[in-house]
């Protein structure tokens, strides 16, 4: 008797196993692309409904819970392979804050860099004198400080710009987060080689590393920038979707070599910014406004940080990560406040300024990656510290910088329509100088001889301030010829 015929059904399941899975569905990188954004736009649209809960809140509430600390939808694994979405989230918020710090204005404005040292230096003493009484090896205290300097950008933009706040205060902070991002960035450089010395590199290798990463991004950040502005100056006014590309371009061009030469692609990002505001100007391509594109990528950002939220550690760390972010909220409020005093300030913008300064996070993680990366043990230590402070500042980090909007009166302001609101007169000119107007013209109906008192203004109801009201009919002057009148329609 012959052996039944197998061949046709083997073949028949290796046809099926090229069409249809095996095993479980594994997590690929588009995949969990599209349940980031479905989480997060969830967990906005349920912080939006609380007024006064910031939506970033509701981004990482979505991915705490999606996270291995919840229901584990999001897992170890899934969270190593989103690596490239971070990079380019923080790249164009980098590039984004960046781009309001022209570094040859910024060096001549004397309140700003007086605060940004005096914040940046009290900060980091602050810190490593915590550090120190603590216990902590001398190492990890003066890295943990160096990273303590930083501020978080990702924060202060998206607030600000759902609050669609605008004002002095609010760029005077972002000028202050860019600043304090490059001392905190140059200070731990400088902490570095110390560092590496005690981890058996050689003084040449402690050296010339820090220096390589430093002046690396640098040059990788102004040579980008310098092809990108020459191709945006041809661009028209009007066609702003090609600006758009050529700054998603450059941020992933700028990311793509600092990773190939092995500099910080953080810096790099930061330093783009910089550099095309230095090379162009605001006139074109640092005035390209995200829109919902740039929410894409805040979505994915803060729901990855939620995500990334170690409860264990977190409670494990309390005590420190507590004190830590006391003393740097007190270093960094006291410092800002009391400068903002100094030089002139009111006590509600220099209170708001330190208020915008107390997030951290996109800056201080890269920070901490790169300690772990070339001294796994230094590193392990300054993590543990650092990204369980970071936890409590994502946390309390959006609703304090949304008070600090409100509380200065910014929030909303970017909404009001400038010709709503009359100009304010010019420095020195009397308040009721009359209005002087050419020989036979006349202004919004009123005569040509203006009046000794000024018509009654009301108040629109969508207006900050006053709107000027019609002036009455002027009246018939006795004797004078009377004009012809036009003829009905």
């Amino acid at each position: 008797m012959s052996a039944p015929d197998t061949s046709g059904a083997a073949g028949s399941e290796l046809a099926w196993s090229y069409v249809l899975p095996t095993t479980w569905p594994q997590a690929n990188l588009v995949g969990i692309f599209g349940l980031l954004l479905a989480f997060g736009v969830l967990g906005g649209l349920l912080a939006a409904r609380a007024r006064w809960l910031p939506t970033i809140t509701g981004f990482m509430a979505v991915g705490l819970v999606a996270g291995p600390s919840g229901l584990g939808l999001l897992g170890p694994k899934a969270l190593a392979g989103t690596t490239a979405l971070v990079e380019i989230a923080l790249g164009l918020i980098l590039f984004k804050l960046g781009v309001t710090l022209h570094p040859v204005k910024a060096l001549r404005n004397r309140r700003l860099v007086v605060t940004a040292l005096a914040e940046g230096l009290l900060t980091f003493g602050v810190i490593l004198a915590l550090m120190l009484w603590i216990d902590a090896p001398p190492v990890v205290a003066v890295l943990a400080a160096a990273i303590a300097v930083s501020s978080s950008p990702a924060v202060l933009i998206h607030v600000a710009e759902e609050l669609h706040a605008k004002g002095p205060v609010l760029e005077h902070a972002q000028s202050l987060v860019a600043a304090n991002n490059v001392l905190s960035f140059i200070l731990f450089s400088l902490a570095l080689p110390v560092a590496l010395l005690g981890q058996r590199f050689t003084l040449a290798t402690a050296l010339a590393l820090p220096a390589y990463q430093l002046l690396g991004a640098v040059v990788v950040a102004v040579v980008v920038a310098w092809l990108v502005t020459s191709v945006a100056r041809l661009t028209r006014a009007d066609e702003l979707h090609f600006r758009f590309a050529l700054v998603v371009g450059a941020v992933m061009l700028t990311l793509g070599l600092a990773q190939a030469l092995k500099v910080s692609s953080l810096f790099a990002g930061l330093a783009l910014g910089i550099a095309c505001r230095w090379l162009q100007g605001r006139t074109r391509l640092t005035r390209v406004e995200f829109g919902g594109g740039g929410d894409v990528f805040f979505v994915i950002l803060f729901v990855l940080a939620g995500a990334n939220l170690h409860l264990q550690e977190l409670w494990l760390y309390a005590p420190l990560a507590l004190a830590f972010v006391a003393a740097r909220t007190l270093a960094k409020l006291g410092a800002v406040a009391g400068c903002g005093l100094a030089f002139g300030a009111g006590a509600r913008p220099a209170l708001a300024s330190g208020l915008l300064l107390v997030p951290m996070a996109g800056l201080a993680i890269g920070l901490v990656q790169t300690t772990t990366q070339l001294m796994p043990e230094v590193g392990t230590r300054v993590a543990a510290i650092v990204l369980a402070a970071v936890a409590i500042f994502e946390t309390v980090g959006p609703p304090i910088a949304a008070f600090a909007m409100r509380f200065v009166g910014e929030a909303g302001r970017a909404l009001r329509r400038d010709d709503d609101v009359p100009p304010m007169p010019a420095p020195g000119a009397a308040a009721d100088a009359p209005l002087t107007v050419p020989p036979g013209a006349t202004s919004a109906g009123a005569p040509t001889t203006a009046p000794a008192q000024a018509p009654a203004r009301a108040r629109a109801p969508w207006s900050a301030g006053p709107v000027a009201a019609p002036a009455p009919p002027t009246p018939a002057t006795p004797g004078a010829a009377t004009p012809p009148q036009a003829p009905g329609r």
